[in-house]
């Protein structure tokens, strides 16, 4: 038990560090209430209007300087005249004074000019998907905050990597497993600079060989008789877990947004406390998950009420962190779960640190988007592998918030093999209807199953995003319904084969299951990756040895013998 007190001291600090979270996110919460808000102020006016507060130039002037612009006729050009064209000076808190001109045909955005409202000169240029989506032009650093910054990623990536590198084995596999999940920050360097045609496609490969990897490390486990960390001891990885979570909390609170996402997220929390109705097919679609989503807000929306203004929204920040730290306690049970005694608390800590130190589950929680809910359901249905009514009650909260997490009942159904297959389906089946018939039919709309569908899975499906090949390249249209095939009956096959498997083979094909469902959805975004990370982090660390490294001691000299004289 000489480990013991290591991971026990850890837990303590992680729970002492979220209530310390929550009180000084209400000490808090009034400074917050008096900063200038984030989002820009707006008012439409018609291009015959005057000429607004400030502005040298005048309306009518910006929207000939714009029609004039070539990338704005060939626009036009190619998808036919516009129908619409709207003028918003906008009042910016960095980039202040400046005329927006958006040309419109339908519901469709087809080219966005920025003016500098004192100088005239030409801001910004947007046609294309970019026109559309504010997303895809380079705004983003904002997301991730000071993430963003080299100095912080590149120093949270070599944490990462660090504790598990072996110079004398330079290629082992899990060196290319822990690149491969850092490799994604290649896409979000060009994600940050607003090159989508780049970022985009480079997604792909990464997802790719992660499938293909997690999929033989369900169905062919190789057990490797290397150590997980050769010269890291437990002791270093919990005060590096514990440091770690509180620049986490710190980075959170003092430098990090609140996107629609989370926002959302509370505003649900508030319909359902002021029971007024959740699904309203409104056209800022902010009603867009499952019922269970909204439901896991509501405590933090009773603690922090919003005001209703965007840029203040504590309760976003609350609930992302104790999603955080849920996931984290989660990882640290699994690795006792997978292995006994010291070892397996070694491989607790060690499941912390790495989803700790890095970046992309760093991302989400920057954002303060609900992603976080997702991974914590998904590593307790994990922890809850021995008993289906259980699992399914986990694997069902995860389908009753986000929904994609549905690809992993088919797996879970039959857990480990080591049930009766129908029993074990019975009580898996029975626990992951009724958790998400229950809320479903509490929180239904007038328009039933029709509107509930419109608002939410409906609207994912349809949605145009260029955040997927998909969307980017919509020619390829034939090959997503090609992927999308291969997914389902890849995650139903999961039901039966293999007949027998342990936690780490349920965890690498479950993280399989995720991945291809990702494959094939028309928007998806670096959020997503804490999703299948857990497992990913369970099925590569567990093929390893996860005992102390033996410690390097002096030899002690013999006292050497003399010989007594005859």
């Amino acid at each position: 038990m000489q480990y013991a007190l290591p991971i026990r001291s850890a837990l303590r600090a992680l729970v002492a560090l979220a209530v310390a979270t929550v009180a000084f996110a209400a000490a808090a919460a009034p400074v917050q209430a008096q900063q200038a808000p984030l989002e820009p102020q707006a008012i439409r006016l018609e291009p015959g209007d005057g000429m607004p507060p400030g502005f040298r130039v005048q309306p009518r002037k910006a929207v000939r300087m714009a029609d004039a612009l070539p990338e704005v006729q060939e626009a036009i050009a190619e998808n036919g005249p516009v129908e619409k064209k709207v003028l918003v000076p906008l009042y910016y808190v960095r980039h202040p004074l400046r005329y927006e001109i958006s040309y419109e045909r339908g519901e469709t955005t087809v080219a966005d000019i920025h003016i500098d409202g004192r100088t005239g000169e030409i801001v910004e240029k947007w046609t294309g998907p970019q026109a559309a989506m504010l997303l895809a032009r380079g705004y983003s650093p904002s997301v991730g905050g000071a993430l963003n910054l080299w100095y912080v990623w590149l120093p949270l990536a070599f944490l990462f990597v660090l504790p598990f590198v072996d110079p004398r084995r330079p290629f082992r596999l899990l060196h290319l497993d822990l690149l491969v999940l850092l490799a994604f920050g290649v896409s979000e360097y060009f994600f940050n600079k607003g090159n989508v045609d780049v970022s985009v496609p480079l997604v792909y490969p990464l997802l790719g060989y992660l499938l293909i990897r997690l999929g033989l490390a369900g169905f062919r486990p190789r057990p490797r008789g290397e150590r997980l960390m050769p010269y890291a001891r437990t002791s270093w990885l919990v005060i590096g877990l514990v440091l770690l979570m509180v620049f986490r909390v710190g980075l959170n609170v003092s430098n990090s947004v609140i996107m629609d996402v989370g926002y959302a997220s509370v505003i649900g929390a508030d319909r359902i406390t002021t029971k007024q109705d959740l699904y309203v097919d409104n056209d800022i679609h902010g009603d867009t998950y499952g019922p269970i989503t909204y439901l896991a807000y509501v405590p933090f929306e009773q603690l922090f009420p919003n005001d209703g203004r965007w840029g203040e929204v504590p309760a976003a920040h609350a609930a992302s962190l104790a999603f955080d730290l849920a996931t984290v306690i989660g990882l640290m049970l699994l690795g006792t779960r997978l292995r006994s005694g010291a070892e397996g608390r070694r491989l607790g800590a060690a499941l912390g640190f790495a989803w700790t130190a890095y970046p992309f589950t760093l991302l989400g929680l920057q954002a303060n988007v609900n992603d976080g809910l997702v991974a914590a359901l998904l590593v307790f249905a994990l922890l809850a592998l021995s008993s289906p009514a259980k699992r399914g009650l986990m694997v069902g909260l995860a389908a009753g918030a986000k929904f994609a997490p549905i690809v992993l009942a088919p797996l879970l159904a039959t857990g480990t093999g080591e049930e009766r297959r129908s029993r074990s389906w019975l009580y898996f089946g029975a626990a992951f209807a009724g958790i998400v018939a229950l809320p479903l039919v509490l929180y239904l709309p007038d328009g039933g199953l029709k509107e509930f569908y419109d608002c939410t899975i409906g609207f994912q499906f349809g949605r145009d995003s260029v955040f997927s090949l998909w969307g980017l390249h919509p020619s390829l249209g034939w090959l997503q319904d090609i992927v999308k095939v291969a997914g389902l009956v890849f995650a139903a096959a999961l039901a039966f084969v293999p007949r027998r498997r342990d936690l780490r083979q349920v965890a690498a094909l479950g993280a399989a299951a995720l991945i291809a469902a990702q494959l094939s959805v028309n928007h998806w975004f670096y959020f997503y990756i804490p999703w299948f990370t857990p497992f990913a982090l369970l099925a590569m660390f567990g093929a390893y040895r996860a005992d102390e490294p033996e410690r390097t001691e002096e030899p002690v000299a013999r006292p050497q013998r003399v010989a007594s004289p005859v």
